[in-house]
């Protein structure tokens, strides 16, 4: 029997604002870039930071989960974000979350482990420039000056009101991910380019 089943292409939530994410970029003249990171993969991982499954983990993804709050540890595609003494978040190529589940689960062995799909739940905001830290101090409350948050830190923050994820990658010139809930994405996104346009 043929598969009948229609494919539903996906849509990123910010799909209608390339384009001005885009133009905003071309108008700053290199002082900003803005795009949307459709579809990474994450993962939530809730385990014991002492106990043998955080080293297994680790192992298994090739990387050592944060300890110390509010870093960030990057090896190869995958990045882990520090949300708490014992909350990760995987961040991972587009489709791999299937595959980062599975690996974490089997690494865990026995121990107690909350593994869980957050994919859906967020898009990634790129922010960066020489000009990236100006626009968004101009909403967050935290300092953002590279001595107090530079590359491979993050933080659970807001954003022109909006809750998010905010980590400074520790690439050159790799900016910031602002990692926000796929509902509110369209309103920062707004706020964002508006920003743009007034401060930068």
């Amino acid at each position: 029997m043929a598969d009948t089943a229609r494919t539903i292409p996906r849509r990123s939530p910010l799909l209608h604002a390339t384009d001005r994410l885009a133009a905003a970029t071309r108008t700053s003249g290199g002082a900003v870039r803005l795009a949307e990171l459709p579809f990474l993969a994450q993962v939530n991982v809730r385990l014991d930071a002492k106990g043998a499954a955080a080293d297994a983990v680790g192992l298994a993804l090739g990387l050592h989960l944060p300890l110390e709050p509010n870093t960030v540890v990057r090896a190869g595609e995958l990045t882990a974000v520090w949300l708490g003494p014992d909350e990760w978040l995987v961040v991972g190529p587009t489709g791999s979350q299937r595959d980062l589940e599975s690996r974490i689960r089997a690494a865990s062995g026995d121990e107690p482990v909350a593994v869980t799909d957050v994919s859906a739940q967020r898009t990634t905001l790129l922010v960066t420039g020489p000009r990236a830290r100006d626009l968004l101090a101009h909403g967050c409350p935290l300092d953002l000056h590279p001595r107090v948050f530079g590359a491979g830190c993050c933080a659970q923050t807001t954003l022109a009101r909006t809750q998010i994820v905010l980590v400074a990658r520790d690439e050159p010139k790799a900016g910031f991910w602002v990692l926000v809930r796929s509902s509110f994405a369209g309103y920062l996104t707004d706020w964002l380019l508006d920003a743009a346009v007034e401060h930068i």
